[in-house]
C-alpha cells in the first residue's frame, strides 16, 4: 500500500482547510444546533407550563427526558454503518427530516405516556446524526487540523443554549398567539420545523468527499484527497486492518466510551435541569424572573463555555493534543458542579455553573479527535458510533437518576439537587482517571511498536 505523503504546499493546504472551515463546518454546525435544541427543548418546556399541564413529577420528567436515548442507542451503530455505506449527504439529510417531523408532533402531546413515546421515537429518528457528523468532518480534514475543525463544529452546542434559550423563552412567551397554543407547545413547533427545512437543503448542499466539491480548486482537491489517503494508509499500516468486529472488541474503544459517558452525564444533567434550578431561585433567594429573563440567565454559562472551547482546542491544535487537554477540564467539572448548589446568591450559582460548562465543552472536541487516530473506514464508523452509544447511556441515566434522587431527597414538596450533583461530579472524576490510564497504556504501546520497528520484529 502506498503511504507516500503528499507533496508539501503550505498555500494550498491553508486554502483548502480555510474553505472547508467556511463552506462545510458552519452548515454542519447549524444542523447540530437544531439537533441539540430539539433534543433539549423539553428542558425549557418543563418549568414553563409543560410539567404542570401534563402533571409530571420530577422522576417522570427525568424519565421522559432520558428515554430519548434508549431509542437513540438502539439504532446508533446501524445508522452510522448505513451512513458509511450510503454516504453522509443522503443519510444526514434523511435523519434530519425524520426527526423534524417527530419534533413537530410534540406540539400536541397530551399526557406523560404520549410524551415518553414521542421522546423514544425522537431518539430513533435522530440515531446516528452526531457520530455521523463527526465521521463526516473527519473524512474531510487530516488529523492535524481535526481539533480546529471539530472545535468550530462543537461551538454549535454551547451556542444552542446562548441563542436557543432566549429563543425558546421568546417562543414560550407567545402564549395563545398561534391558534391558541400554550407557549410551551408553540416552542416545540418553532424549534421542530427548521429541522425539516435544513434537512431538505442538506441533500443538495453537502458533498461526500473533496473530489466532488466544486468550490475547491483542482490543486486543493488533489492535496486533500492525497493527504487523507496517506493518513488512512499510514494508520492501517501502523495498526493493521481493524474490522468492525475488532473495533467492538478494542479495549481503547471501550475505554474512550466510558470516558465519554462521564462527560455526557455532566452535560445532560446540566442541560435538562439548569432551567429548573434557575426557576427555583424564586424560592431559594426570594427573586423572580419572567420567562424571557429565565432564558437569558440559562444562556449565561454557555457564553464563556463557547470561548473556552475555542481557545482550549486552539491550544491543542498548536501544541498537539495532550492528555491534560482532556484531564484538566474533567477534574474542574467534577469539582465545580456540586459546589454550585452551595452558592449563596443567584449570581454565584451561575458563575460556578459557567465554570462547569467551560470544563465540559473544552474537553469534548479534543476528545473526538482520538478515535480516528487508530480507526479508519467502517471500523471508524462503528467505533465512533459505539463510543457515542455508551456515552448516550448517560443521556438516559443522568436526567432519570437526577430526577429520581432529587425526589427521594426532597424537603417537603421541593426536590433537592445536592446529592444528584455530587453523583455528576463523581462520574466526571472517573472520566479524568480513565483518561490518565488510557494515556499510559497508549504510551507503553507506542514504545513497544518503536522497539519492534528498530529490532525488525513483526506484530
Amino acid at each position: 500500500m502506498d503511504t507516500t505523503a503528499p507533496a508539501a504546499n503550505p498555500a494550498v493546504e491553508r486554502s483548502a482547510i480555510r474553505k472547508v472551515s467556511i463552506r462545510l463546518v458552519p452548515f454542519v454546525a447549524l444542523m447540530f444546533f437544531i439537533n441539540y435544541l430539539d433534543r433539549t427543548a423539553i428542558g425549557f418546556a418543563a418549568p414553563n407550563g409543560m410539567n404542570e399541564d401534563l402533571a409530571l413529577s420530577a422522576a417522570q420528567f427525568g424519565f421522559a427526558s432520558g428515554v430519548f436515548f434508549i431509542g437513540y442507542i438502539l439504532l446508533e451503530v446501524p445508522s452510522n454503518l448505513a451512513l458509511n455505506k450510503f454516504g453522509a449527504r443522503r443519510w444526514l439529510a434523511r435523519i434530519m427530516v425524520t426527526w423534524g417531523i417527530v419534533a413537530v408532533l410534540f406540539t400536541w402531546v397530551a399526557n406523560f405516556e404520549q410524551l415518553a413515546i414521542l421522546r423514544f421515537v425522537l431518539g430513533v429518528a435522530e440515531a446516528g446524526f452526531f457520530p455521523g457528523a463527526i465521521l463526516f468532518l473527519s473524512l474531510w480534514v487530516p488529523a492535524k487540523h481535526r481539533s480546529k475543525i471539530l472545535a468550530l463544529f462543537y461551538l454549535a452546542q454551547p451556542l444552542t443554549t446562548v441563542i436557543g434559550a432566549p429563543l425558546a423563552g421568546w417562543l414560550i412567551g407567545q402564549h395563545g398567539v398561534f391558534f391558541g397554543l400554550e407557549g410551551w407547545r408553540f416552542m416545540f413547533l418553532g424549534v421542530g420545523a427548521p429541522a425539516i427545512i435544513i434537512g431538505v437543503i442538506a441533500w443538495f448542499y453537502l458533498k461526500d468527499r473533496p473530489s466532488e466539491a466544486k468550490w475547491l480548486t483542482p490543486e486543493e482537491q488533489t492535496w486533500l484527497t492525497a493527504a487523507l489517503a496517506h493518513e488512512k494508509a499510514t494508520t492501517e499500516q501502523k495498526q493493521g486492518h481493524v474490522s468492525i468486529k475488532h473495533a467492538f472488541k478494542s479495549g481503547r474503544v471501550w475505554m474512550l466510551a466510558f470516558i465519554y459517558f462521564g462527560f455526557i452525564y455532566g452535560l445532560y444533567a446540566l442541560g435538562f435541569f439548569l432551567p429548573t434550578i434557575i426557576a427555583g431561585f424564586q424560592e431559594s433567594f426570594g427573586v423572580e424572573f419572567d420567562v424571557m429573563q429565565k432564558g437569558l440567565i440559562t444562556a449565561i454559562p454557555y457564553v464563556p463555555a463557547a470561548i473556552a472551547l475555542y481557545f482550549w482546542s486552539r491550544d491543542a491544535t498548536r501544541r498537539g493534543l495532550k492528555t491534560w487537554h482532556i484531564v484538566i477540564p474533567a477534574i474542574v467539572g467534577a469539582v465545580s458542579i456540586p459546589l454550585a448548589l452551595f452558592a449563596n446568591s443567584p449570581a454565584l450559582t451561575i458563575a460556578i455553573i459557567a465554570v462547569t460548562a467551560m470544563a465540559i465543552f473544552a474537553a469534548l472536541p479534543n476528545f473526538w479527535t482520538l478515535p480516528t487516530q487508530f480507526l479508519t473506514g467502517a471500523a471508524a464508523a462503528a467505533g465512533i458510533a459505539l463510543i457515542n452509544t455508551v456515552g448516550n447511556l448517560a443521556g438516559f441515566s443522568a436526567p432519570y437518576i437526577t430526577g429520581a434522587v432529587a425526589d427521594l431527597t426532597k424537603v417537603g414538596d421541593t426536590p433537592q439537587y445536592v446529592v444528584p450533583m455530587f453523583i455528576v461530579g463523581g462520574f466526571m472524576m472517573i472520566s479524568a482517571t480513565l483518561m490518565v490510564i488510557l494515556s499510559k497504556q497508549r504510551s507503553s504501546r507506542e514504545l513497544r511498536v518503536t522497539h519492534d520497528d528498530l529490532t525488525g520484529k513483526t506484530r
